[in-house]
This record gives structure tokens, sequence and C-alpha cells, in this order.
């Protein structure tokens, strides 16, 4: 970096400096790509860690309710339903991005936040039921690492979701301009991350601990 004073500069008058830089910069789009993938990694170790929690305590129950004698199975498929839609309705969105339709971006996401919703619904109304039913994360080994488990996906879901609204209202105001597209191209990321972690939770925890 140098500074360059102005050439011709009038006699009397006070030469005008300019800070000149050599170096190129740095595109943002890449650094915050770069940046989101690390947090997705650090994520990944982090449902890592209660999967494995859940692996070694899942089966121990305190001479309390069973997985088959609490989950739902009907029901977790619906809820199941709920975030892979959700899934595909984003996927619209994204492709309504590339052809700059905007208005159309902004009906997939509304769809996608209501599909989103849906999912936390039922899932609050499972955790609600299960705890009136006895079977709270104090009860056993299971319960507890069960409940930490969804409930650390489903407080993500959340995030998403307030995430997705504020995006909805960025784009409503400053249109589909680069920063706006890289923000949506990050949720895209993040959702689907979280529908493929729920995936896992439903063949791993639901599936698994009804046909044991």
């Amino acid at each position: 970096m140098a500074m360059q004073a102005a050439h011709d500069a009038p006699r009397g008058e006070k030469p005008v400096f300019y800070v000149t830089d050599g170096h190129e910069h740095v595109h943002s789009g890449d650094s915050t790509a770069l940046g989101f993938w690390v947090y997705l990694m650090s994520d990944c170790l982090i449902f890592a860690v209660l999967f494995a929690t859940y692996g070694v305590l899942g089966r121990n129950f305190a001479a309390g309710p069973t997985p088959a004698d609490l989950f739902d199975l009907p029901l977790v498929a619906i809820n199941t339903a709920m975030l892979l839609f959700s899934s595909i309705t984003y996927g619209f969105a994204m492709l309504a991005m590339e052809k700059g339709k905007q208005s159309s971006v902004l009906l997939w996401l509304g769809i996608t936040g209501l599909f989103g919703a849906a999912f936390i619904g039922i899932e609050l109304y499972e955790f609600s039921h299960l705890i009136h039913l006895g079977a709270t994360p104090q009860r056993s080994a299971f319960l507890s690492s069960f409940f930490a488990l969804v409930g650390t996906h489903g407080l993500h879901v959340t995030v998403g979701i307030i995430w997705l609204i504020t995006l909805m209202v960025q784009v409503r105001r400053r249109g589909l301009g680069a920063e706006n597209r890289r923000r949506l191209m990050c949720l895209s990321m993040f959702w689907h991350f979280l529908d493929v972690i729920w995936i896992g939770v439903f063949s791993f925890v639901y599936l698994m601990g009804v046909l044991q």
C-alpha cells in the first residue's frame, strides 16, 4: 500500500493524497461460503456427539418406558414428510431465484416456512405428550439422550425458520441481488443439512427403537 499525491495541484493549495492498494480484494462470496462450510462441519460434530451419546445410552431405560412404548411412528412419519416437503419447496425457491423471479421465490419460501412450522408444531406436541405420560428427560438415560438429540435438531429448525423469515423481508425490500442470492444459498445448505440429520434421527432413533 502506498500514498500518492495528485498531480498538477494548483500552487497555494494542499495536494490531495490517495491510498492505493496493489493487492486484489478477496471475493466476499467465496469467504462467506468457506465460513459457512466450516460452521456446518462444526454442526456435524455436535450432532455426531449427540448420536453417539444416544447410541450408548439409548437402551438404558431405568425400568421405565421403552421406545416401543412411547413413539407414535405414524405421527413421526408425517412429521418427517413435513420436513422433506420443505426441502423440496426450498429447491423450487432456488430454481426461481436462478430465473430472477422474485415473487416466486417469496412464494416458495413462504410454503417452506409453513412446512417447517408444521414440523415444529408436531414435535412440540410429541414432547408435551411424552411429558404428560411422565417420560421426562429426568426419567432415564434413554429419555435424556432422546430429548437432547431431537430437541437440538428442533432448535436448529426454529432458527432456520427465523432466518427464512428474515430473508423473505430482505428479498422483498432489496430484490435478488448478489448478497441476497448468497444468503439464500447459505440457508439452502443449512436447510438441506437439517433434512439429512432428521433422516438419521428418524431411522436411528424412531424406526430402530420401535423395531427392537
